[in-house]
């Protein structure tokens, strides 16, 4: 009797196994041959997957700690200059780590959605290889400084809904990003080393980059809001209450923040 070949492998089981590799490295490889592959993978959008034990895979190092207890360091001496970008590699690590989640976890979502949220895994992941290689020349590398574990506590806390997901990692935990990174240069330009101004240009990628991020988390915020006939704006204010989601504090990136999509009724609220 000639076997029956087994089905394809599909995108978000796929991701799944993307998300629970350990190895960094190894992650960016899967990551990146994921959006190679991705117009030729089905997708089984109708499938509930049960979440498995391991989630997310992480190496051993960097050590993880509340975002509290990571020391801050001056940026003005190689080591503390070193532990800044170690801090956004880690960061970019876990952004990886946040759009794979996203593209296997929700079922009865469109193709698209699994799509855009492929793509944003490997341009995470080139973000990450862009920064841990910049470490490595500087004597470094990722793991050398602990980390914080703020960004995958809203993913576990809003693993159960999609439209929750959409509006409090995207829409604000990456949305932070957007404000963050300009001042983030200044500082290191005024810092000026060769390695510094080296990490202002790589930020400039991921600035770019992370605007269509947050634009994706928009797009699939209102349109999951307008299919269960939910204002936005409100809804919003209602799941950061009671997700317990991040005060934002300015200055605003009002500019990053319009071309991602954000409306004029959102940013007049954030109150400068």
């Amino acid at each position: 009797m000639i076997p029956t070949p087994a089905p394809p492998p599909d995108l978000r089981n796929l991701a799944l196994q993307a998300l629970l590799m350990p190895d960094p490295q190894q992650k960016v490889l899967l990551a990146l041959a994921l959006q190679a592959r991705a117009a030729t993978l089905s997708i089984a959008d109708k499938l509930h997957i049960d979440p498995p034990t391991g989630l997310p895979g992480c190496p051993a190092r960097p050590e993880l700690r509340s975002h509290l207890d990571v020391p801050k360091r001056s940026p003005y001496t190689p080591a503390g200059l070193a532990a800044l970008i170690h801090a956004v590699t880690h960061i970019e690590f876990n952004a990886i780590n946040l759009a794979l989640d996203a593209a296997w976890r929700f079922d009865n979502m469109p193709p698209a959605y699994y799509l855009d949220w492929l793509r944003v895994a490997a341009e995470e992941a080139h973000h990450f290889s862009l920064l841990r290689a910049q470490l490595q020349a500087m004597g470094y590398d990722y793991g050398d400084f602990p980390g914080h574990t703020g960004l995958w506590d809203m993913t576990h806390k809003t693993a159960d809904d999609v439209l929750a997901r959409m509006a409090l990692v995207p829409r604000t935990l990456e949305a932070r990003g957007l404000d963050a990174t300009p001042a983030m240069q200044a500082k290191l330009r005024k810092v000026g080393t060769q390695d510094a101004l080296a990490v202002v240009a790589i930020l400039d990628i991921i600035l770019c980059d992370e605007i269509g991020h947050v634009a994706i988390g928009n797009h699939w915020y209102r349109h999951l809001c307008a299919e269960r006939g939910l204002e936005p704006i409100t809804t919003y204010a209602e799941l950061a209450a009671a997700y317990d989601a991040p005060r934002l504090k300015g200055p605003f990136n009002l500019g990053a923040r319009r071309a991602a999509g954000f409306d004029e009724d959102e940013l007049a609220l954030l109150g400068g």
